[in-house]
């Protein structure tokens, strides 16, 4: 199993935007930008839901819930996957993991390669 790293979390006002970054160790070989990557998150109460692919041919889908607010990205120098929180709501709140794996965003949020995740919260 790899292990992959979130960080970017944290608290925001609504409306306000969030960067969340998913990277593995330093030194390790994994590449992000030869597997499938994805974000997937837990809201208090609330079972895991996906959030957004990005396969390793850069093909991109979103939940609903995220399309046209989210968006994932990869930089491949930095060997890091990128998750753009915008126009946050309280809704939002939740625990962000970074999976590596799935591919399509209607998979269950389950298997593959998982990070500890990264807590944001959305409140006024």
């Amino acid at each position: 199993q790899v292990q992959l790293m979130e960080s970017g979390g944290g608290l925001a006002r609504p409306g306000e935007s969030l960067r969340l970054s998913c990277a593995p160790p330093s030194g390790s070989d994994f590449s992000v930008s030869l597997n499938n990557m994805a974000w997937a998150r837990q809201a208090p109460g609330k079972e895991r839901e996906m959030v957004a692919t990005l396969d390793r041919t850069g093909n991109i889908n979103y939940a609903r819930f995220a399309s046209g607010r989210f968006t994932i990205y990869r930089d491949n120098a930095k060997n890091t996957v990128y998750l753009l929180l915008n126009n946050l709501r309280p809704e939002d709140t939740g625990v962000y993991y970074c999976n590596a794996g799935i591919r399509q965003i209607s998979d269950p949020a389950r298997g593959g390669v998982w990070g500890q995740g990264t807590q944001v919260t959305v409140s006024s």
